[in-house]
C-alpha cells in the first residue's frame, strides 16, 4: 500500500487594526540577497527577463480562475509554493525537476537548488520581522506518523530552510489525528480557521501544513462614519448590497486605456502595498488573460498621484482549493502519481502526495485589511479637484511586499456579501 503525504497549506488573513502594542522593529535581515550577493529569485524585479517565479503567481491564478468562472478568488502563492518548496527539499530526480520548474525555477542545476531554499529562508525570515500595527506570521509544521523516520539530513535542511515544527502523531486514529492538526490550526490563526484538513487516511505518514496570519492597517484608514449602504454590480444584471466605505486623500493610480482597467495603488502600515484592478464592463477577461510580470511592471511604472474619493465596499471571503488538480493542470503531476521520487524524505520509495489544499480568509473594514479593488468611473487626466473612484463591481487584488519585491496575495472579487 502506498504511504501517503499530505499538504495542507493555509492563508488566514486577519485585518482591522485600530490599536496595536509597540513592538521592536527586526533588524535580523537588510536585504534578501544570497550568501554570495547575487538576486533572490523570488523578488519581483521588472528589468528581469524570461520565466521566473512571478510567473507562477499568474499562472495558478489563471488556472484557478478558469475552474471559478464568476466566483471570488482569493489565495497565497507565497504559502503555496512554500510547501511545495519544502517538499522539493526531499524530492530527486524528475519529481525535483517538475516542481522546481512549476514554481518558475527553471533550468535548477543542482548545485543552485539551494539557491532556491536560501531565496525562501530570506524572504521568509523578513516577512517574520516584527513591524509596528503590522503583523505577517508564516509558519510550517510537519506532522510525523509514531515510528516513522524521515531523513536526518531531511528535517535538518527543512528545519534551516524554512523553520519548520515537527511533531508525532498516530494516524492509525484518522479521526483522531484531523482533531489534532485542525487544533493546531485553529490555535495558530486565533480561531479563524477551525477545521483546515477533513478525514485522513490511515496509511498517511506525513503531514505538512504552512499557515500565514496577516493583520494590519491601513496607511490611510477610512472613516466609519461616512460608510454607507450601496449596490455592488455583480454582473449587468444582478447587484447585491454592502456597506461602502469611502475617505479623501491623495492616492496613486493609473488607467490603461489598453486594457480598459483603472490601477490604484493602496498601501498598507508597514512594507505591504495592495494594487487595485478594475476592468470595465465586459473587459474582466481580457484583463485576465494579459496577466503578467509585463503588464504588472508597466502599470507600477504608470502610477501618478492624484487626489481621490475612494469607496470600496467591506466584505469578508473565504477560499478553499485542491492544489492536487490545479497543479496537475499546471503540468505537475508525477508527484501525485505512483512513479513520485520523494527518496529524500525517507528510505521508503512508495511515497506519494495524495491531498494538497489551500484555504484562504479575507477580511477587509475601515481601519485595515488584506485588499481592495474597484471600479473607476473618472476622467483620465490629471486634476487638482477630487476624482471618485468608486468600487462597486467585480476587481482584482494583487498584494505585494515592498522590502523583497514579493506577490504573496492575489485574488478576485466577485461578490463582497459571499463567504
Amino acid at each position: 500500500m502506498k504511504c501517503l503525504l499530505c499538504l495542507c497549506l493555509l492563508l488566514a488573513v486577519l485585518c482591522a487594526v485600530i490599536h496595536c502594542c509597540p513592538e521592536d522593529i527586526c533588524h535580523e535581515v537588510n536585504n534578501t540577497n544570497l550568501q554570495d550577493g547575487r538576486e533572490n529569485l523570488l523578488t519581483f524585479r521588472c528589468y528581469k527577463k524570461g520565466s521566473n517565479y512571478a510567473d507562477f503567481v499568474f499562472r495558478f491564478y489563471k488556472e484557478a480562475a478558469s475552474k471559478e468562472v464568476d466566483k471570488n478568488i482569493f489565495f497565497s502563492p507565497i504559502s503555496i509554493s512554500t510547501a511545495f518548496a519544502m517538499l522539493a527539499v526531499g524530492a530527486k530526480s524528475t519529481t525535483l525537476s517538475e516542481i522546481l520548474e512549476g514554481l518558475g525555477f527553471d533550468d535548477v542545476t543542482e548545485t543552485s537548488v539551494r539557491d532556491v531554499h536560501e531565496s525562501f529562508h530570506k524572504v521568509l525570515s523578513v516577512l517574520n520581522c516584527p513591524v509596528v500595527n503590522f503583523t505577517l506570521n508564516i509558519r510550517n509544521a510537519l506532522f510525523t506518523a509514531n515510528g516513522y523516520e524521515p531523513h536526518d539530513s531531511f528535517l535538518k535542511n527543512v528545519t534551516e530552510f524554512y523553520d519548520v515544527d515537527i511533531y508525532s502523531i498516530d494516524f492509525h486514529k484518522p479521526e483522531e489525528a484531523t482533531k489534532k492538526i485542525n487544533k493546531y490550526v485553529e490555535e495558530k490563526t486565533k480561531g479563524k480557521i477551525p477545521e483546515l484538513v477533513g478525514q485522513l487516511d490511515p496509511s498517511t505518514v506525513l503531514v505538512l501544513v504552512n499557515y500565514i496570519y496577516f493583520k494590519a492597517a491601513w496607511e490611510k484608514s477610512f472613516d466609519p462614519l461616512r460608510t454607507y449602504e450601496d449596490d455592488f454590480f455583480v454582473n449587468t444584471n444582478a447587484s447585491v448590497r454592502v456597506n461602502m466605505m469611502q475617505r479623501d486623500g491623495t492616492s496613486n493610480a493609473y488607467y490603461d486605456q489598453d486594457l480598459s482597467c483603472m490601477v490604484v495603488e493602496l498601501p498598507y502600515q508597514g512594507f505591504v502595498r495592495a494594487l487595485l484592478i478594475l476592468p470595465g464592463d465586459g473587459k474582466m477577461k481580457q484583463v485576465e488573460d494579459a496577466l503578467s510580470k509585463e503588464t504588472v511592471c508597466k502599470w507600477q511604472s504608470k502610477l501618478v498621484t492624484r487626489r481621490l474619493n475612494l469607496q470600496l465596499p467591506k466584505f469578508s471571503i473565504s477560499g478553499s482549493y485542491d492544489v492536487k488538480t490545479v497543479f496537475e493542470q499546471m503540468g505537475i503531476t508525477e508527484l501525485f502519481s505512483g512513479n513520485a521520487d520523494l527518496s529524500g524524505i525517507s528510505s521508503n520509495h512508495d511515497l506519494q502526495v495524495s491531498q494538497a489544499v489551500h484555504k484562504a480568509l479575507l477580511e477587509v473594514d475601515e481601519a485595515g485589511s488584506e485588499a481592495a479593488g474597484g471600479t473607476a468611473i473618472i476622467s483620465t487626466r490629471f486634476s487638482s479637484s477630487s476624482e471618485t473612484i468608486k468600487f462597486n463591481r467585480p476587481f482584482l487584488i494583487l498584494i505585494s511586499d515592498k522590502q523583497t519585491s514579493t506577490a504573496f496575495f492575489m485574488g478576485k472579487i466577485v461578490d463582497p456579501t459571499k463567504k
